[in-house]
């Protein structure tokens, strides 16, 4: 198993330890969708994420400190569905998603 991959590892029991329960892994690299929208790596030792076309970096390598700020940032996104998330899921799903 790679760094990264330890780290999403990590990272996932973290977000499911937060009530975060439906995280996956995607593609061959390490990387966590969250949700649609907000998705999870880890490169050259600090968990990056992309939330719709905007990019965040944890400043720190642990992944309880990344899992916190990420499972807060999922509740606001769930509680108040972002404008360009209607646009990202009809792009994903088809025109008739509904959100989760």
């Amino acid at each position: 198993m790679t760094d990264a991959r330890a780290a999403i590892a990590k990272l996932r029991v973290e977000l499911e330890g937060l009530g975060v329960t439906d995280a996956y892994e995607v593609c061959d690299e390490a990387i966590l969708s969250v949700w649609i929208g907000l998705v999870v790596s880890y490169k050259e030792g600090f968990y990056r994420w992309q939330e719709g076309v905007g990019k965040r970096r944890h400043l720190g390598t642990d992944a309880v400190g990344c899992a916190i700020r990420v499972a807060r940032r999922y509740a606001e996104l769930r509680a108040d569905v972002p404008s360009w998330w209607e646009d990202l899921t009809a792009t994903s799903r088809g025109d008739a998603a509904d959100y989760p």
